[in-house]
């Protein structure tokens, strides 16, 4: 059935604004090439989002004409404010940008362990009105959360975990109160992947799983290019994964035993130690900078590669049960540790996955590093915002 008049309109506003966002600024000519449209409904259109205050003139095109130069038409991009929050169990990021996703102030504020839940609260909650504040914004119309845990999958909210800092799902809460617009939280691991297939190293790709290496283990799995969660919005939880070499099983309330005994932070820890990397004792090198330093060909002698052959042989195994079951084609290594080790460890793991698996996997390092997360978060809270404000009107 086709459709009506002001149905089309509607869906070639949308069109051409997709098009001005991930283009750039067009003029009226190349948005009649990019879209098909006549020129007559082209300049229908041009100046209904002018009137509606979603685009205007931003400069004039470069090229050599005869006559008047055309003009360039771009979003406003100050017509909405969002921000984006990385949430960890130490401290919390923010960045606040325009529509388009331009980071307009960032800050970093650390969060002591002995910080009591309302202080800290009121201390993070300040810290977002406070960097709204220097961008400019006197609103903000969608916030973007990454933190860790899992996330409810019917109403979107953080679950209550003896894990993790009480002040995580209080923060969530109170900006859900204070903040008029919207507020989004999600996995921290899952808007990793996100970010990575938008921007970074799974870009293109509609299958792949973010194998996250930090203080903790966990996975996001992206399949036919959405974002898998699971029936319960627990869909990557490998570090709870029985693995050999762990000298156990884990249980419903621990994950000691599982895969996380072999990709934790203190199993690399006690890795690097193990093979000479980390001072006297191993206590003065954190498990990322000892990845790093291996990496980067700074330890004495061959023990470098020995502590990267020997980790990426632990990390093949979680690898290979995750090839073995979803058969991604591709397996992204992000966290602290994942960015730290690079191609040298990635290079390292899909070879031993090659021995391991007779599925073709490949490995490879992430492409954003330690800005993966609020990357996602400010994706999230930019696509909140487009489809509210480009919306057909009712």
């Amino acid at each position: 059935m086709p459709a009506s008049p002001s149905t089309a309109r509607a869906i070639n506003d949308r069109v051409a604004l997709r098009l001005l966002q991930q283009e750039g600024p067009l003029t009226a000519g190349q948005l009649k090439t990019l879209t098909g449209l006549s020129r007559p409904s082209v300049a229908d259109l041009v100046e209904r989002l002018q009137e509606s205050g979603l685009i205007r003139v931003v400069g004039e095109a470069g090229e050599q004409r005869r006559g008047p130069n055309a003009r360039l038409y771009g979003i406003v991009a100050d017509r909405a404010h969002l921000a984006a929050l990385d949430v960890r169990t130490q401290g919390l990021t923010v960045v606040v940008a325009d529509l388009l996703g331009a980071t307009l102030a960032e800050a970093t504020l650390p969060i002591g362990g002995d910080t009591g839940t309302e202080p800290a609260v009121e201390q993070a909650a300040a810290l977002l009105e406070r960097t709204a504040r220097e961008a400019g914004a006197t609103s903000l119309h969608s916030v973007g959360i990454g933190a860790p845990g899992l996330i409810e999958p019917v109403t979107g909210e953080l679950r209550d975990s003896t894990a993790l800092p009480a002040w995580h799902r209080g923060l969530v809460a109170a900006l859900q109160q204070r903040l008029p617009g919207t507020v989004l939280v999600e996995n921290e691991t899952n808007l990793a992947a996100v970010a990575e297939q938008r921007l970074g190293a799974a870009r293109g790709l509609d299958d792949f799983v973010l194998l996250w290496l930090g203080q903790g283990v966990g996975a996001a799995v992206v399949l036919g290019g959405a974002l898998r969660r699971g029936a319960s919005g627990g869909a990557g939880e490998i570090g709870f994964l029985p693995v050999p070499g762990t000298g156990g099983l884990p249980s419903a309330t621990g994950c000691e035993a599982g895969f996380h005994a072999l990709a934790g932070a203190a199993a690399v820890r006690e890795l690097a130690v193990l093979h000479g990397i980390g001072g006297e004792a191993g206590e003065s090198l954190r498990a990322e900078e000892a990845v790093r330093a291996a990496a980067a060909g700074e330890c004495p002698g061959r023990r470098g590669d020995a502590f990267l052959d020997a980790l990426a042989g632990q990390l093949a195994v979680g690898a290979a049960a995750v090839a073995a079951v979803l058969d991604p084609g591709c397996v992204v290594l992000g966290g602290e540790i994942g960015y730290a080790g690079g191609a040298a460890l990635a290079t390292r793991v899909e070879a031993r996955l090659a021995v391991l698996s007779p599925l073709r996997t490949g490995i490879r390092p992430t492409g954003l590093g330690g800005e993966a997360v609020l990357r996602g978060a400010l994706l999230a809270a930019r696509d909140a915002a487009q489809a509210d404000l480009f919306a057909p009107p009712p």
